[in-house]
């Protein structure tokens, strides 16, 4: 063996590669409140939406992107994930489980209602249309010119990225304690298939929309402070 091979200060064992041994995985970034509202508090709109309905629903971010007004049932307090768009590219969602309603909580759906009234009107009725072009935005331009930006400024580093948000709703669903069955509904995994056969999927029950509810408390709690402390000074 001629060890010269071998760059200057590795172990040659790095590059031997086992099979059917996995590989050492980074552990994602999870948010605690207090960083995720300090990031919150340096975003500009429309990236500031686009995070809270990350952080709320727990969505892909080619999903939040991808999002129409008519998928929102205000009524019967529901959103329908059905599609997805990766550079400019819209398409179905990633599996049949992704393709669900997730329950639309009564805070979320006002904040959500608000920026309706802001949003540029676009023919396919998209939430979140870049007014220049009316088409959605570009993910990997708003978190380079948005989000890492404001992580280093929230002083939490430039790891930052979108999938950041869905790691923590899954953490917060976990502190909120929410059952594990329940948990794996509202992340519409694909690889929850056995768990479903076992415990049966999960309807909208009241189960469901209380463990996405506490997950949006905890994103939202300083808007709705602010907004029952109005309320409480206009009486």
């Amino acid at each position: 063996m001629k060890w010269g091979l071998f760059p200057l200060g590795r172990n040659p064992m790095e590059l031997v590669e086992i099979k059917n041994v996995s590989k050492r995985v980074r552990q994602p970034r999870v948010l605690t409140r207090g960083e995720f509202w300090q990031l919150v508090s340096h975003l500009e709109e429309p990236c500031r939406t686009m995070v809270l309905t990350a952080q709320c629903l727990g969505l892909r971010i080619s999903e939040v992107m991808a999002l129409r007004w008519t998928d929102f049932e205000f009524e019967l307090r529901t959103v329908h994930v059905q599609r997805s768009i990766v550079h400019g590219r819209v398409d179905e969602v990633k599996t049949e489980y992704s393709n669900d309603d997730l329950p639309l909580d009564s805070d979320f759906a006002d904040m959500i209602l608000r920026w309706r009234a802001r949003c540029p009107t676009t023919l396919e009725a998209w939430v979140f249309p870049n007014p220049d072009t009316l088409k959605p935005y570009w993910q990997e331009t708003v978190a380079a010119r948005q989000i890492k930006p404001a992580a280093i400024k929230a002083g939490l580093g430039s790891s930052i990225g979108w999938h950041t948000f869905r790691h923590t709703y899954r953490t917060w669903l976990q502190e909120a304690g929410a059952p594990m069955p329940i948990q794996k509904e509202l992340m519409r995994h694909a690889s929850i298939q056995t768990t479903m056969n076992v415990y049966g999927r999960a309807t909208m029950s009241s189960a469901k929309r209380e463990a996405n509810s506490n997950v949006v408390r905890m994103a939202l709690r300083p808007m709705l402070g602010a907004k029952r402390k109005t309320s409480h000074t206009a009486r």
